[in-house]
């Protein structure tokens, strides 16, 4: 093949998400105010409703222009603290290391695994801090969430940048082709040329720094540990507030709590997902990680303390057993699908019926994946629903967390089908046929 004909490493865009520019900006300006307008319209001094009044708006448009209510430098300094922290962590706890997938230059990547162990220094950390101060750290951190939801704001914007200009340089690989540098590997959907969408969607594949790879660190450090400090300093607050901590606050925290550690756990299998293997880190992830998934994934937390539910026993049970069911279904069926990936030939696996593609890939029809196509994703949105159960009935705006992780999950489902589609061809049409329902077996 001549050197012409070769494909370039990093093609231009042509296909742009979200609707390219304008859906771009407005995605960053909608979950820019949903994080303002479900602070203003929820909280101890307000409560909790949906704004649909003049004054309400008039309210959350003065508070959002006064700035110094919650611009704070204190917020600031904590929050770089917090990150750097986590990323001193990342380079000093002893661990494996994994190789990524093949990428398109023919590198892998090494990813160090080490979160759980962050997560349990960063644990005993806080446990001695409790020790020799008290509650009052993490009253502090309650008392001052919006601050530091705006300082994490600040910060995965500003880091959103700088990856952005960041991925201009030349790589320190050398070129095959001679001595020159080889371009950095950007991300096939962030190569637009277009400044604002490739910030947004992100440009760069992997940019690391210093040996720090920031798409894998955000993507599991800073905020999913983050939410669970949050949910504990939550918890501290109502227990400081009522003098005790309601059914209601465990039913939320303890399934949301025992996610983080399972994401940790399994750590390594984010090597394998769309957010490690194909999207650009740019504001998207770098926002999502950093602000949307602790300060919005948090709500109900925040919500119980300051407005405690008590509920009765059959409630209990009932909401206990719908996210206990669905956590086994989202990590059962997990389990077997990176269980299949990885061996195929397992004899633990040998019952599970599958076909083989023209790409070489096989697909599971049968097991979990013989039910549902994204049977996963039925399990992790019932695990949401189940959480936001726990704050009751009095406000719709606790359920924001189900609703919005609905529209995600059929956006990813979307994007999947999109992708095995163009990949599998005639062969996904033969698959779909042999499971043809995408989330809930005989219905839909």
């Amino acid at each position: 093949m001549s050197a012409t004909s070769k494909k370039p490493l990093n093609p231009q865009t042509k296909h742009r998400e979200f609707f390219g520019v304008p859906g771009s900006v407005f995605v960053m300006v909608i979950t820019l105010a949903v994080v303002n307008i479900w602070y203003f319209s929820c909280n101890e001094e307000t409560g909790c409703h949906l704004p649909t009044t003049r004054s309400q708006w008039t309210h959350i448009i003065d508070s959002i222009a006064d700035h110094k209510a919650y611009l704070s430098a204190d917020a600031i300094t904590y929050y770089v603290l917090w990150w750097a922290w986590l990323a001193m962590l990342y380079f000093v706890i002893p661990c494996s290391s994994i190789q990524g997938t093949v990428m398109r230059n023919g590198q892998r990547l090494l990813y160090p695994m080490n979160g759980l162990s962050s997560m349990l220094v960063t644990t005993v950390t806080a446990l001695l801090a409790y020790a020799k101060y008290g509650p009052a750290p993490y009253l502090w951190i309650a008392d001052h969430y919006f601050q530091l939801a705006v300082a994490s704001i600040l910060f995965s914007t500003t880091q959103a940048l700088f990856v952005y200009l960041y991925s201009f340089r030349r790589s320190s690989r050398a070129s095959p082709a001679g001595s020159n540098k080889e371009p950095v590997l950007l991300a096939l959907a962030g190569n637009s040329g277009n400044p604002i969408y490739d910030f947004f969607i992100g440009r760069e594949l992997n940019p690391r720094v210093f040996g720090l790879d920031l798409k894998y660190f955000n993507e599991l450090r800073p905020g999913i540990m983050g939410w669970v400090i949050l949910n504990v300093s939550f918890a501290l607050k109502q227990y400081h507030a009522f003098g005790a901590v309601s059914n209601s606050m465990w039913l939320a925290i303890v399934p949301q709590i025992a996610y983080c550690i399972d994401t940790l756990v399994f750590e390594d299998k984010v090597l394998t997902t769309m957010d490690i293997m194909t999207d650009g880190f740019g504001w998207m992830l770098s926002f999502g990680d950093l602000t949307w998934v602790p300060c919005m994934y948090s709500l109900q937390a925040r919500y119980l303390s300051f407005h405690p539910v008590r509920h009765s026993l059959w409630a209990t049970t009932l909401i206990g057993a719908l996210a206990a069911g669905s956590f086994l279904v989202f990590r059962l069926s997990n389990y077997q699908k990176n269980a299949f990936r990885t061996n195929p030939n397992d004899p633990a696996l040998k019952h599970l019926k599958y076909i083989t593609t023209e790409a070489g890939s096989k697909l599971l029809i049968s097991g979990w994946w013989g039910l549902a196509r994204h049977i996963n994703y039925t399990g992790d949105w019932m695990y949401g629903l189940a959480q936001c159960m726990a704050t009751g009935f009095d406000t719709p705006m606790t359920y924001f967390f189900s609703v919005y992780f609905l529209v995600l999950l059929l956006h990813r489902n979307y994007r999947d089908e999109c992708k095995c589609r163009e990949k599998y061809k005639k062969d996904w049409i033969r698959y779909c046929e042999l499971v043809p329902y995408l989330f809930i077996p005989y219905v839909i």
